[in-house]
């Protein structure tokens, strides 16, 4: 069963970037698809971007306000997955989840209905 902690959360000035980390800790890590979401109070949690179990196929900025500002990097070695944020906006403050699913494919780490692991979410503040 794989884990998932989340880091980097904090308060980041609007315009500025950020850098959140997810440490899976298994040794199937190379058999899950990754995500990451973010929920804001009171709402659902929706997808932000998600890599396939292998690595190479990555979706990036799912949804139109977040065209050209999110990225994911990864450390496969290190079963890290980076989600870089650049210029924040205020829509950018949110509790964001890592997550996994026993899958390849990146759009099934997209949705919340293929999720099996989620990590405990990491605060993410903007300062206007």
């Amino acid at each position: 069963q794989v884990q998932l902690e989340e880091s980097g959360g904090g308060s980041v000035q609007a315009g500025g970037s950020l850098r959140l980390s997810c440490a899976a800790s298994s040794f199937t890590y190379n058999a899950y698809c990754m995500g990451w979401f973010r929920q804001y109070p009171g709402k659902e949690r929706e997808g932000v971007a998600a890599i396939d179990s292998d690595g190479t196929i990555d979706i990036r900025d799912y949804g139109p306000s977040r065209k050209g500002r999110f990225s994911l990097s990864e450390d496969r070695a290190k079963h890290i997955l980076h989600l870089e944020i650049r210029d924040v906006k205020p829509e950018d403050a949110a509790t964001y989840y890592c997550a996994a699913a026993p899958y390849r494919s990146p759009y099934l780490c997209i949705t919340t209905e293929w999720i099996k692991v989620w990590g405990r979410g990491t605060l993410v503040s903007v300062i206007s």
